[in-house]
């Protein structure tokens, strides 16, 4: 296969004014693809706008289930280690505990439960929508599931190890599992973006790389296509400017090492109204509501226009 660039937006049925803007990209034909949230309130309403919208696309994206374990509502109504009031209490931190805790082989149970149903809620409404596009004669590429995770969690061992058994045991169909691997090296080209990031994402780069590769031989072993990540370091600073500094060494890089280059966006934002028990307060202010993501948005159709 040859390298090829995918611009893909996470975050779709988070709320409505978010999938508003990711729509009006889709609609644009800017993405390849877009990860949909299926635990969020507006779930429905969100894939009904998008099912509506199908007939007048130019092309129906690939559509990949979100899983998300951090926040939204439990699909699956478990018990107290992992869900609260109906809402999902985990984060990378206890994740990441319960990976190496005497309670990891309870919680990797509840895990499955959780992400057997949240796959099968997601695919479900996923398989309507390429039914749609073939009806309509809109073109569509995707024939089976894609899976990535609320961010990136499937990388933590226990999330990790959950999700193959339940690919196994249920006899998934998967196309594509995203590997959250981003090169760090062609980053160093233009050295005066380097201190602008936010260091925490220098933290998740490195974390990442290091426990993605389990990912990635999965990927290998079951013939999918081999990705690398551009969006991680970069995330809430990816403007067309820094974009257009920086491709031809990210691409350069995944071509050099024989993989698809997979540009990760956030191209909508949520309205201050739109704040839920599902969404985590802290999130809502720093990072769904930030003007960054209406920058986002202008890069994704830019991108499209001028570097492809």
């Amino acid at each position: 296969m040859n390298n090829r660039l995918y611009i893909h937006a996470d975050d779709y049925a988070l709320t409505v004014h978010n999938s508003k803007q990711i729509l009006d990209c889709v609609k644009q034909g800017s993405l390849d693809g877009i990860s949909i949230i299926n635990n969020m309130p507006h779930f429905e309403r969100c894939m009904n706008m998008l099912k509506t919208e199908i007939p007048n696309l130019p092309f129906l994206p690939a559509l990949s289930v979100h899983i998300d374990l951090v926040e939204g509502r439990s699909l699956s109504l478990q018990d107290s280690l992992i869900s609260r009031n109906g809402l999902l209490k985990l984060s990378w931190k206890k994740l990441f505990f319960y990976s190496y805790s005497p309670w990891r082989r309870k919680v990797k149970g509840l895990l499955k439960n959780e992400i057997k149903k949240q796959i099968e809620t997601g695919s479900n409404e996923i398989r309507e929508c390429i039914d749609i596009a073939k009806i309509e004669g809109i073109p569509c590429n995707q024939k089976n599931i894609w899976i990535d995770f609320h961010q990136h969690a499937h990388a933590i061992p226990v999330v990790w190890d959950a999700l193959v058994e339940v690919i196994k045991e249920n006899q998934y169909k998967i196309e594509y599992i995203r590997c959250p691997k981003e090169p760090f090296l062609p980053f160093f080209p233009d050295i005066t973006y380097l201190g602008k990031y936010r260091p925490i994402n220098y933290i998740k780069n490195i974390l990442l790389r290091f426990y993605s590769n389990k990912i990635e031989q999965y990927q290998k072993q079951h013939n999918m296509r081999l990705m690398f990540m551009w969006g991680l370091l970069m995330s809430g600073k990816m403007d067309y400017t820094r974009i257009k500094t920086l491709f031809p060494h990210v691409l350069k890089h995944a071509q050099t090492n024989q993989r698809d280059l997979e540009l990760l966006f956030h191209p909508g934002d949520m309205l201050a109204e739109e704040r839920c028990p599902e969404i985590n307060e802290k999130d809502a202010f720093k990072f769904y509501a930030s003007e960054n993501r209406k920058i986002e948005k202008e890069a994704v159709l830019s991108v499209r226009k001028e570097l492809i």
